[in-house]
């Protein structure tokens, strides 16, 4: 056996990793030598996704890159973004950030010379941290300035969201395997996201229901239901909602939309539209779908989705004489289930 252990050792590919016995890119770029992309047009979407809801973190963009075919990746990796800094440390440039790619694997424009980001502009004012005194604070490529407060700047979400057409952008990557996509074209696809969570989807839906890479002469590839649950707290903060009815309206057998606006709307008893309450509406469906071997679920957004997952699931598997964190870790370990939070 040790004899077969270093062969399979000698032959690791730089810039490979065998994921369930398929190799897909990764890390061709390092911290240390990213690749220089530019920014270009994205003809799909404006820069900003979302209108202001009065929050000082309003804005989402939607930011594509040029990589010239240089950094290939697959539905459901991240790649790296180095900005100028200084960061929180000091450190100049900052610290490498990790986002999820928007696009699909060939590109919002299908060259496969592309990559689009989804990324939310982080601004506290009047926060624990600050790194604009009062008065310093200049408006931002949307306009939003907040000159009598301290106010805190994402050092790389605000480097991406000000980026324009023909600037350089230093990234890295690709990277993970946590997000992939199911071989089979009849997988179920049970995909719940939180604001930028949306990213991964997106790139799905675009394989799915958009690419010419997913179809077959009139027909699309993938023969299984994508279901998505997006939750956001305004209906002005709703993301890629124009794909989404696109989708529903082609292909209604196959894309189920459902979105959870928790500061503008309640369910029938009064609570907040979380993304787990709106799940609960469907709670005895989505058990139905989690039973088969076929569904996958994809969870991508902030940390507390996978109480409300327990929150939303927990009744109706002790209802079926099972238990939810079982269930999940059992779903887990056949890799159907799968989690990306920061």
């Amino acid at each position: 056996a040790a004899a077969t252990v270093c062969r399979a050792a000698a032959v690791k590919k730089k810039g490979v990793k065998v994921v369930h016995g398929k190799e897909i890119p990764w890390n061709l770029f390092t911290p240390k030598a990213p690749y220089k992309a530019k920014v270009v047009p994205n003809q799909k979407h404006p820069q900003t996704l979302t209108e202001d809801t009065g929050d000082a973190n309003w804005e989402t963009t939607h930011v594509t890159f040029d990589h010239g075919g240089n950094v290939p990746y697959i539905e459901g990796q991240s790649i790296g973004v180095i900005a100028p800094g200084p960061d929180k440390k000091g450190e100049t440039p900052a610290r490498i950030r990790l986002y999820s790619i928007a696009s699909s694997a060939v590109g919002d424009d299908e060259t496969s010379k592309t990559v689009s980001l989804c990324v939310k502009r982080v601004v506290e004012v009047d926060g624990q941290h600050a790194n604009r005194e009062v008065g310093e604070d200049k408006p931002d490529k949307a306009g939003t300035a907040f000159p009598k407060n301290k106010v805190y700047r994402g050092v790389c979400s605000n480097h991406i969201c000000d980026l324009s057409v023909g600037d350089d952008v230093m990234i890295t990557g690709p990277t993970g395997a946590e997000m992939l996509l199911p071989e089979d074209p009849e997988a179920n696809i049970v995909m719940l996201a939180t604001g930028t969570g949306i990213a991964p989807m997106r790139a799905y839906c675009r394989l799915l229901f958009n690419d010419k890479v997913g179809g077959e002469g009139d027909s699309r590839k993938f023969k299984g239901l994508a279901w998505l649950f997006m939750g956001v707290p305004y209906s002005k903060s709703l993301l890629y909602d124009d794909e989404h009815q696109e989708y529903v309206s082609k292909y209604p057998d196959q894309f189920r939309y459902d979105y959870a606006v928790s500061r503008e709307q309640k369910n029938d008893a009064g609570q907040k539209m979380y993304i787990q309450t709106k799940m609960a509406e469907y709670a005895e469906e989505l058990w139905e779908l989690m039973q088969s071997p076929k569904t996958h679920i994809y969870m991508c957004g902030l940390k507390g989705m996978e109480s409300g997952m327990a929150e939303c699931f927990s009744p109706i598997a002790e209802k079926n004489g099972k238990d939810w964190a079982e269930f999940a870790k059992a779903m887990k370990k056949a890799d159907r289930y799968h989690v990306e939070v920061y």
